[in-house]
């Protein structure tokens, strides 16, 4: 009993000392803030914030860079190759070398060429006989004669246009048989570098009595 009095007087005087400290550090802090040190020591040790207000500046878009400029090559030049010629050096020589320049005439062109023509003729194979226009009277007076008849042909050899007597024989019987004997007769036209002509011409249509 005695050792448990002892000690809960010790526990006791230990609480009584805690708790008189407890009231000493209460009464100095109501004096700190009593004399404001307390608040003098809050601004030593906490200095006021300082803010500063920065203002967002707008990001401006800037325009894209130019393309760079096309670069053009130049065009490449090769340069032509060096020819070399050997020329013969001219003998070296002391004679006098004459020159003479002739002008050599042009030949004459040739001649014409002479056209080629040929005569017209009578076709006898394909003409009537003067016997058959004989007229009769003119039989039994033995009359005779030649008769000039203008006469024109065409190119087939065809008698064109009524014959007319140019020259008379004397007779105008024979005359008249002369001419229409002509209206019938077929000629060979003559010819200009082989090709027949149409033409006109005087023809003797004869008439004469045979045995």
């Amino acid at each position: 009993m005695a050792a448990y009095a002892k000690h809960d007087g010790a526990f006791f005087s230990q609480r009584a000392v805690f708790l008189v400290a407890i009231v000493l550090v209460h009464i100095g802090l109501i004096y700190l803030f009593e004399s404001g040190l307390a608040t003098r020591i809050v601004k030593v040790i906490d200095p006021p914030i300082a803010v500063d207000i920065v203002q967002e500046q707008k990001k401006i878009d800037a325009p894209p860079p130019p393309p760079p400029p096309k670069m053009e090559r130049p065009p490449v030049e090769i340069p032509p190759p060096d020819v070399v010629i050997d020329v013969p050096a001219a003998p070296n020589t002391t004679a006098i070398r004459e020159t003479t320049t002739q002008h050599v005439a042009a030949p004459p062109p040739p001649p014409p060429r002479a056209d080629v023509r040929t005569s017209v003729r009578l076709d006898v194979k394909h003409s009537p006989s003067t016997d058959d226009y004989y007229p009769p009277t003119s039989r039994r007076m033995n009359e005779t004669g030649t008769s000039l008849v203008h006469i024109c042909w065409g190119a087939d050899g065809k008698v064109t246009g009524d014959p007319k007597v140019a020259k008379s024989s004397g007779s105008s019987r024979l005359d008249e048989a002369a001419e229409r004997w002509a209206s019938h007769a077929r000629l060979t036209p003559g010819t200009l570098n082989g090709v027949p002509q149409p033409g006109c011409s005087d023809l003797p249509v004869t008439f004469r009595l045979t045995d």
